[in-house]
C-alpha cells in the first residue's frame, strides 16, 4: 500500500505539482481578499483545479473529481441564476463525466491504469459530433431563455463549449482540451459581468484563469501522449510481423533432393 502511494506522488512532474500549488494559492488568497464567505466556492474550485491535473495526465482520478466539482459548481451557478451553467453541468456534464469515467478505466494504455488510451476521431464522427453541437446548442438557447437565464448569448455560447469539451472527454480525444479551454474563456466573461454586481463572484473569474492554464498544459500533454503512444503500438505492430525466410523449408529440400536422386538412377538404367 505504501508502494502505491509512493508511486502514485511521483507520477506527478515537478511543471504538474508547481501548477497546482501556483493556482490554489492564487485560488485561496483571491477567496479571502475579496471577503467571500461562500465555503463552496472555495472547495469546489479547488476540487475543480485538482481534477484538471489528474486529467491532463490522462488519469481517470481527474474524471472523478470532475463529478464532483459538477455538482459544487451547479449550486454555484444556481445562486446567481446561471440556469444555463447549472442545467449544462448537472443535467450534461456530469452524466457525460460519468461516461466518461466507465470509458477511460475501460481503456487504460499497455495496461496502466493510471493512463487512458488516447483516441482519434473518423471523419464520420467529426461530422455526427458537430450536428450535435449545433443541436444542443439550439435547444438550449429555448431553454435558457424560457427560464430567463442572465446573459443569455454568453449562456447559451458556454453550454456548446461545454458540450463539445465533455464529448470529446469521453471520446477520449486530446481536442477535448482545446473545448475546454474556450469553454474557459466564455466563463472568464460570463463570472466578470457576475462580478460587476456582487464582487464575492471574482473569484470564480480568477478560478477559471487558472483553469485556463491546466487546459493549456492539458493539451500539450495529450499531444505528446498521442505520438508516444502512436509510435509504441508501431513498435509492438513491428514486433508482431511474421519473420520472412529466403530458405526454402526443410520439407522442400528433401523432396526437391529426392526427385534429383531419382532421376539419376533412371538416366543410368537408360
Amino acid at each position: 500500500m505504501k508502494e502505491r502511494v509512493k508511486n502514485f506522488f511521483k507520477s506527478i512532474k515537478p511543471v504538474e505539482w508547481t501548477m497546482w500549488a501556483v493556482s490554489t494559492v492564487i485560488i485561496v488568497a483571491s477567496f479571502f481578499v475579496f471577503k467571500n464567505t461562500q465555503y463552496h466556492y472555495l472547495v469546489g474550485s479547488l476540487i475543480g483545479v485538482s481534477a484538471l491535473v489528474f486529467t491532463s495526465k490522462g488519469n481517470p482520478i481527474g474524471q472523478g473529481l470532475i463529478i464532483v466539482f459538477g455538482v459544487f459548481y451547479g449550486i454555484i451557478s444556481f445562486s446567481f441564476k446561471y440556469y444555463g451553467e447549472m442545467i449544462t453541468y448537472l443535467g450534461m456534464s456530469v452524466p457525460i463525466a460519468v461516461f466518461a469515467l466507465v470509458s477511460w478505466l475501460k481503456n487504460p494504455f499497455a495496461g496502466n491504469k493510471s493512463e487512458v488510451k488516447v483516441n482519434t476521431l473518423s471523419k464520420k464522427e467529426w461530422a455526427i459530433f458537430s450536428v450535435a453541437v449545433v443541436a444542443v446548442t439550439a435547444v438550449f438557447f429555448f431553454i435558457l431563455r424560457a427560464l430567463g437565464t442572465n446573459n443569455l448569448i454568453v449562456s447559451t455560447i458556454s453550454v456548446a463549449t461545454s458540450f463539445a469539451a465533455a464529448y470529446l472527454t469521453a471520446r477520449r480525444n486530446r481536442f477535448y482540451a482545446i473545448g475546454y479551454m474556450l469553454n474557459d474563456i466564455v466563463l472568464i466573461v460570463l463570472w466578470s459581468l457576475a462580478s460587476t454586481s456582487d464582487i464575492t463572484y471574482l473569484p470564480m473569474t480568477i478560478c477559471f484563469s487558472a483553469f485556463f492554464m491546466l487546459d493549456l498544459y492539458g493539451f500539450v500533454n495529450w499531444s505528446r501522449m498521442t505520438k508516444r503512444q502512436r509510435a509504441a503500438a508501431e513498435r509492438a505492430s513491428a514486433d508482431e510481423r511474421p519473420i520472412i525466410s529466403d530458405k526454402k523449408p526443410e520439407t522442400a529440400e528433401m523432396t526437391e533432393n529426392s526427385d534429383k536422386k531419382t532421376d539419376g538412377v533412371t538416366s543410368s538404367e537408360l
